[in-house]
């Protein structure tokens, strides 16, 4: 089972993500969990959002505290949270930033599996906006190969509608630009 932790602030779309993950690997014939945990927070405070994917049904219902993978919409929340509590030592973490991975290295003192991308820069240039979700799937996807990225095409329809060839193009750019070391 892949377990998938991701750091967002409200309004960023963690939990978009999480459900388009859980709808493409359901697609693939699958077995997938996304749910979030928040509480009363508002727009732009730090929030977790949860996957499971599995082979085999899947019977555990509490939250991720060992994740296999981390994912972090928004560099801000780095030393605001502890984003790589729990990650297992052969994880790998995903983090948006125009930082080099060195950096995201030091700040955090993490030796691991490391995956960066620009996507607020890429979510800016292909939808307006700096809203990361579909941009951090792409690299979510090249990171760890949990789903084919044909696979989120008809949840991104069905989610966005009009707008789904936008979010597809930034998805299709993150998963071609993210770096992993």
């Amino acid at each position: 089972m892949l377990e998938v932790r991701w750091h967002g602030r409200g309004g960023q779309g963690a939990v978009t993500s999480v459900e388009l993950l859980a709808l493409a690997a359901i697609g693939e014939g699958r077995f997938a969990q996304g749910f979030a945990s928040f509480g009363p927070e508002r727009r732009g405070a730090p929030v977790a959002a949860f996957n499971r994917v599995d082979d085999k049904r899947i019977k555990r219902r509490c939250v991720i505290a060992s994740p296999d993978v981390v994912v972090v919409l928004d560099e801000s929340l780095i030393g605001l949270v502890n984003v790589t509590e729990g990650l297992k030592p052969d994880g790998v973490l995903v983090v948006n930033t125009a930082r080099p991975a060195s950096d995201i290295r030091k700040t955090l003192n993490y030796q691991g599996k490391l995956a960066t991308v620009d996507a607020s820069t890429i979510a800016l240039q292909e939808l307006g906006t700096p809203i990361t979700n579909t941009t951090m799937l792409g690299a979510v996807i090249k990171a760890t190969r949990v789903v084919k990225l044909a696979s989120v095409a008809e949840p991104l329809e069905h989610r966005f509608g009009l707008i789904a060839a936008r979010n597809q193009k930034a998805l299709q750019r993150a998963y071609d630009e993210v770096k992993i070391a």
